[in-house]
């Protein structure tokens, strides 16, 4: 599991075992009932970087319906398994999950998704393990979810606990990424960092076109200078940003030069 920590992020070893977990889960939904639901499962497995779909009895698969919503995740769809028990589906994994918001009195370890994520990426780096999902209306029968090693449950507003099915997936197709790969994002690009130097020379341009504009007054200069030298420093100036603002001071200048003052107001 990684849980953001830097130092596994740039373990390039680590980062690839991790990755490989991926190949060892599978997604199961029991009896979906519209092939949309299946299509935007597939769409919402896919942007987590999850491919193996088992469909248990889908009221209807393949359909049309479930390759619009999928939205170019065809080749979720195109490998999905279709079987005809849950037993069959489970068949060859370790460790199975099943989601339920509901309560159930015989249900034995129950997890929140975040810990059930990371142990099911924790396993998945030498096992097989299934994420499994109910019928829309009604989710995992008491029977199915007693098939599940463990149950797991989304944290929601206890009042109004209803997901539907897609979202129920993305949720938890996100919770097993995050475990897996941490929380890493792209990062802009960088640019060079202004030096000591070019701060120095702006501050220096800035108090000569102040002055020269009366908003400076040298013999009463109260902390401007030293509140815009606080404001560069804070603002961690680029060395682009810099010639900016001093092409600004510049045209001013320029401006003042050929008898046209800005107006210091």
């Amino acid at each position: 599991m990684n849980d953001g920590d830097p130092a596994r992020q740039t373990d390039p070893l680590a980062y690839a075992a991790d990755a490989a977990s991926f190949a060892r889960l599978r997604v199961v939904l029991v009896r979906t009932s519209l092939p949309a639901n299946v299509g935007a499962v597939a769409r919402a497995m896919l942007t987590m970087g999850l491919t193996r779909l088992v469909l248990v009895e889908p009221a209807r698969f393949p359909h049309p319906d479930a390759t619009a919503l999928a939205s170019g995740a065809i080749e979720v769809l195109d490998t999905a398994r279709i079987v005809g028990t849950l037993d069959a589906a489970l068949a060859g994994t370790r460790l199975s999950i099943g989601l339920s918001a509901r309560p159930r009195e015989f249900a034995g370890r129950v997890l929140p998704l975040r810990a059930a994520a990371a142990e099911a990426v924790g396993a998945a780096r030498d096992a097989e393990v299934a994420l499994v999902f109910g019928t829309e209306m009604s989710g995992l029968s008491n029977a199915e979810l007693a098939r599940c090693t463990i149950a797991a449950t989304i944290p929601a507003n206890p009042r109004y606990a209803s997901l539907n099915l897609a979202a129920a997936v993305q949720v938890a197709a996100y919770e097993l990424r995050v475990a897996a790969l941490g929380g890493a994002v792209w990062e802009a690009p960088r640019f060079e960092r202004a030096t000591h130097e070019d701060i120095e020379a702006l501050q220096v341009h800035a108090e000569r076109t102040l002055t020269a504009l009366q908003f400076l007054d040298p013999r009463r200069p109260r902390r401007l200078m030293q509140r815009l030298r606080r404001l560069f420093a804070r603002a961690g100036l680029e060395r682009e940003e810099v010639n900016i603002l001093r092409g600004i001071l510049a045209r001013i200048d320029a401006l003042r030069a050929n008898g046209n003052d800005p107006d210091p107001r």
